[in-house]
């Protein structure tokens, strides 16, 4: 008998699902690190940060119904390569903080509150719009 309650519903070991996280979030964060390098400085509202939360929100919300037809074994290991590891990669709540942090330093009190608000907000959506047209999701 192991003491996780829940290996016997696990169809990966442990340690491949360790292996697909931690390629899926390499990957996630190289995009990342690659979309912002692509796009201008930004000195107010940081649209980058914006689309890619927003972004990884959506893609994260759809993902049960993307992956519910596939094998259980399947379906594990694509859930932890695609959830906390690609999108876990992708967005990011440490530079939404920092950035967040900097206007508020730089007296742009009313920019960092739609930025944060905004932020959530969109986020929120875009998690209620994946669900919603996921494939085999209640509606």
């Amino acid at each position: 008998m192991t003491s996780d309650p829940h290996e016997r519903d696990r169809a990966a070991p442990v340690a491949l699902l360790v292996l697909v996280v931690a390629a899926g979030g390499a990957v996630g964060a190289v995009a990342r690190w690659a979309a912002v390098g692509l796009t201008p400085p930004e000195t107010g509202f940081a649209w980058t940060t914006f689309a890619i939360n927003v972004s990884g929100s959506f893609a994260l919300a759809t993902l049960p119904g993307l992956v519910g037809r596939l094998r259980p074994h399947a379906r594990e290991l694509t859930v932890a390569a695609v959830g906390p590891g690609l999108l876990g990669g992708w967005t990011t709540l440490s530079a939404y903080a920092e950035q967040s942090r900097a206007l508020l330093a730089d007296g742009r009190v009313v920019l960092a509150g739609a930025y944060l608000t905004g932020t959530l907000a969109a986020c929120l959506l875009a998690v209620a719009l994946g669900r919603r047209l996921a494939p085999g999701r209640p509606r």
